[in-house]
């Protein structure tokens, strides 16, 4: 029999008769009694006088009384409030119910309940279902945290229950997961599209879940909607970061992502375009996926201009050793095609295939040596621009070329085609029997040329100097005298003065700079950012990939915009690269550690936020120390001594007296007039040797952060001098620094101030103040520092090297008497012997040197012929290093000899002084 019976009964007396069977012992008379009970209130009777005795019915494990029961009681309790009190000691036993199902239900009761006397008895049961392990307890505690506000909204502030939900609103809930792949086959495109957006923000806790919920998407992938195509291959190619490429089911699914991605291009030109966007970021992160696709994307005759241009980007992209032949014919094919925009960039990826695939090199010089043959303009144009960064990818090897080349010179006017021929004849100046008269004939119209062309056409002659000074004196000092003194370009003067500084005093140096080996051009020079990519990868089917920008870059005020990246690999087989690191000081026989692994030492270089810096003694940075950069490589006493050999002679060119500043007073005519005022004060400012730059953190290391750097000492105050660049293509903003416990306590004295964001392609210089009073820890090597370096997208870590005689203080100099008695005192077995070995100075030219570093000569003698300098130096913690340096006349090679309380410090010394005495 249904539950309706307990509906028709119109008894009298009955309200006794149910107080007696809600007081029963037996349970199934307790629970029947109770629906009756409820029966009642649902037509309308007053049972309120039962409410004790239902009350006392809450005491059960059965869970259809006690939703009964808390029925009853979210309609009675406003009218009893007093009695509905006693029900509190069960809501709080209840919401320890090991069952869910019962705490979940407690607490959706107790938001029922609108009596304000028992409100604030249930504030600590709710706070503790809100922090519930269990989803479905969590969600239903949210839900009685908006009721409970509705009765008392001060309560919910003070009792802090909006932080608890606005945790609540990060919760990795896998029971919604589930829900939405569920979902997933049972509502609309443009619901699945949601749905998979959705999933595609969640991040799954390990592979295993990941590559269940990659299973239940595949389906997605053959949807006629291309918005919800796209949107699986979003989920798909995310989380695909988490599977090991050694699994079966990762072959899989590249195999069946490449479908769906072909059938896109069959659409109308619009869609098809919208898909090649996002097809050329798929096949940037994973070529493996449309590898054997090439033909797919062969441009068919009636694509619009801007769907063949796509077309051609991802062939070259997809470019290898095995269909070579096959890309070449296609791009051969469309050189010939009437559009001229389309043949351009055919002409371009001809050249991108030789040097993306070295085997294909020589059949795509061929291949653009025929289309030359056209004469038709524009083609020999983007062929010459494509032949010179061929030359550059593979030196030596495709020069002769360049007669066919130089036959085609005079139908050259496009700036970049010029540039590009210039360069070629410069570079390739002593293989031109007439270089000069054909880099002359450009000059004749230099001030009418784009600023590429000039700057191009004075390097190149520049070049062509150095290679055939006697011939060619008068060309160059044309080319320097129109830059300099014609031109108001100020990067052509800048570059101008530069070339004519280098060739008047060290025509050697020039040679160096100049004609330096060049690095080979990459391979791929137009992809996309590795950090960026990873962020478009997130945004696939939307506005940010088919501009290829993330979504801050495009969208007004950019506020509400959340920066998303892929998850990090968890396969055991894939490990991140620690960063490499280039030491700052002379090269040693080991690297420094690289910082090293969690747990061990990151503490202290995790805690970027600190307060202010320890504070040390004042630093003096003055810009006259700034100034005491040598700009021209060959050392400021260069500069200001005597004219090294040669000048004069026929390598030597003389400024014209209009070229040089007139508030200089230096002689004309002496190849030294100093073009950037260098010897204005700077000479006398006394310091130690300075490394030049190294490259501390690539830029790949560090998501398109490259920082360079070297140690610095000057009037008593250390330096780190920092270069910063940003080759990646985001705004870097919110720049600090920590250094981890190093052997000598070396820490920033300031934070690192960079005053405005630092933009794509900026290089910023930063003198960073440092300090001797953090926290010390003995290294290895002794000089090893690790460096943290936090901006607006991550932290980063380095190692590097100092340089000891960093440390070497101005007060180093001992007393006679001093130094000959702790001589003595300091054990015989602390005396470590050195050999500096190729250094042509003298005595006194060595102890100059070396003073100039703060280790000073305490006595020197002359013993059997050889010059004996004692010398003492300090080092900022205080320890004193004792020396004596023997110098044998006509002999390259010193003996050094050290002795020092604390020896394991006397190798960096030696290395000190053979860094100081050889640069």
């Amino acid at each position: 029999m249904t539950d309706s019976k307990y509906f028709t009964t119109t008894k009298k007396g009955e309200i006794f008769e149910l107080k007696a069977e809600l007081n029963s012992d037996k349970k199934e008379k307790k629970k029947e009694a109770v629906k009756k009970v409820i029966a009642s209130m649902t037509v309308g009777k007053d049972v309120s006088a039962l409410f004790p005795d239902v009350v006392n019915c809450m005491q059960t494990d059965n869970l259809e009384l006690k939703k009964l029961v808390y029925l009853y009681l979210m309609n009675y309790a406003k009218s009893q409030p007093d009695m509905a009190i006693m029900a509190v000691n069960t809501f709080v036993k209840d919401c320890e119910d090991p069952n869910p199902l019962i705490r979940a239900l407690a607490v959706r009761t107790m938001g029922c309940i609108r009596v304000d006397k028992i409100t604030e008895y249930l504030c600590e049961p709710l706070r503790k279902c809100l922090k519930d392990e269990d989803p479905y307890v969590r969600k239903t505690a949210a839900v009685c945290v908006a009721k409970l506000h509705d009765i008392n909204a001060q309560l919910v502030e003070d009792q802090g229950f909006l932080d608890t939900l606005k945790d609540l609103i990060s919760d990795s809930n896998p029971m919604s997961i589930n829900k939405l792949l569920t979902a997933l086959n049972e509502c609309t495109e443009w619901g699945q599209i949601f749905i998979l957006d959705c999933l595609a923000n969640y991040t799954p806790k390990d592979d295993r879940e990941a590559q269940s919920i990659c299973e239940r998407v595949t389906p997605r992938l053959s949807h006629a909607n291309s918005a919800v195509v796209l949107s699986a291959v979003k989920v798909l190619m995310k989380f695909m970061e988490m599977l090991s490429k050694d699994l079966d089911y990762y072959g899989t699914l590249l195999k069946k992502l490449a479908p769906p991605l072909v059938t896109l291009l069959s659409a109308e030109p619009e869609l098809q375009y919208v898909a090649l966007r996002n097809i050329n970021l798929i096949v940037q992160k994973r070529p493996e996926i449309l590898k054997h696709e090439m033909k797919v994307f062969f441009v068919k005759y009636n694509d619009p201009i801007y769907v063949k241009l796509e077309k051609l980007d991802i062939m070259i992209r997809l470019a290898s050793q095995a269909n070579i032949a096959q890309v070449l014919a296609e791009l051969k094919e469309y050189a010939t095609e009437v559009d001229v925009d389309f043949v351009r960039k055919a002409v371009r990826a001809i050249g991108r295939c030789a040097i993306k695939v070295e085997q294909s090199a020589e059949r795509c010089v061929s291949t653009l040596l025929d289309l030359i043959q056209t004469k038709v303009n524009y083609v020999v144009q983007e062929a010459i621009v494509v032949i010179k960064d061929i030359f550059r990818k593979y030196p030596n090897k495709y020069e002769s070329v360049i007669a066919t080349l130089c036959e085609n010179l005079d139908s050259l006017d496009e700036p970049e085609a010029r540039a590009a021929m210039i360069w070629i004849v410069g570079e390739y100046a002593e293989r031109i029997d007439n270089a000069d008269e054909l880099l002359e004939s450009f000059l004749e119209g230099f001030h009418d040329e784009s600023t590429q062309v000039q700057l191009q056409l004075l390097t190149a002659i520049v070049k062509l100097f150095l290679k055939k000074p006697t011939e060619t004196q008068e060309l160059v000092q044309q080319v320097l005298s129109l830059a300099t003194q014609d031109s108001d370009n100020p990067d052509l003067r800048d570059r101008g003065y530069i070339y004519w500084r280098l060739l008047s005093t060290d025509p050697v140096a020039a040679k160096e700079v100049v004609l330096a080996e060049k690095p080979l051009i990459s391979e791929e020079t137009d992809l996309i950012e590795p950090t960026l990519l990873d962020e478009l990868i997130c945004y696939i089917g939307t506005l940010a990939s088919v501009y290829h920008k993330p979504p801050s870059a495009f969208v007004e005020g950019g506020r509400g915009v959340v920066h998303k990246s892929l998850p990090p690999r968890t396969a055991s087989n894939e490990s991140t690269e620690s960063p490499e690191t280039a030491p700052a000081g002379p090269p040693s026989g080991e690297q420094p550690d690289v910082i090293p692994a969690q747990g061990d030492l990151l503490g202290d270089l995790l805690n970027l936020d600190l307060g202010p810096p320890v504070s040390g003694p004042p630093l003096a940075t003055s810009s006259v120390q700034m100034g005491a950069v040598d700009l021209l490589g060959g050392g400021l006493d260069s500069l200001m001594g005597d004219e090294p050999e040669g000048i004069g002679g026929p390598n030597f060119v003389t400024p014209p007296a209009a070229a040089v500043p007139a508030n200089l007073g230096a002689p004309m005519g002496s190849g030294l007039s100093d073009l950037f005022d260098l010897t204005s004060g700077v000479g006398t400012l006394s310091g130690s040797y300075v490394a030049p730059k190294a490259v501390w953190l690539p830029a790949m290391k560090a998501k398109g952060l490259e920082i360079s750097g070297t140690f610095t000492r000057q009037v008593g105050s250390i330096s780190m001098d920092l270069q910063l660049t940003n080759k990646a293509l985001q705004v870097m903003t919110d720049f600090a620094i920590q250094f981890n416990r190093n052997s000598f306590g070396l820490a920033p004295a300031a934070p690192l101030q960079v005053h405005a964001p630092l933009s794509p392609n900026q290089t910023v210089e930063i003198s960073l103040p440092l300090n001797t009073v953090g926290s010390v820890m003995k290294m290895e090597p002794l000089n090893n520092l690790q460096v943290a370096v936090k901006n607006n997208i991550d932290v980063f870590y380095f190692s590097t090297l100092y340089p000891l005689h960093i440390l070497f203080v101005e007060d180093g100099k001992m007393e006679r008497q001093m130094f000959l008695a702790t001589w003595k005192d300091i054990p015989n077995e602390n005396e470590a012997q050195f050999q500096i070995r190729d250094c042509p100075l003298n005595a006194e030219a060595a102890s100059s040197r070396l003073q100039s570093s703060n280790i000073f000569t305490v006595a020197k003698r002359n013993v059997e012929g050889q010059d004996m300098l004692y010398q003492s130096l300090k080092l900022t913690n205080g320890i004193w290093v004792l020396a004596e340096l023997r110098i044998q006349p006509g002999n390259p090679n010193f003996m050094l000899s050290l002795k020092c309380r604390a020896p394991e410090v006397s190798p960096h010394v030696c290395q000190a002084y053979e860094t100081i005495l050889k640069n």
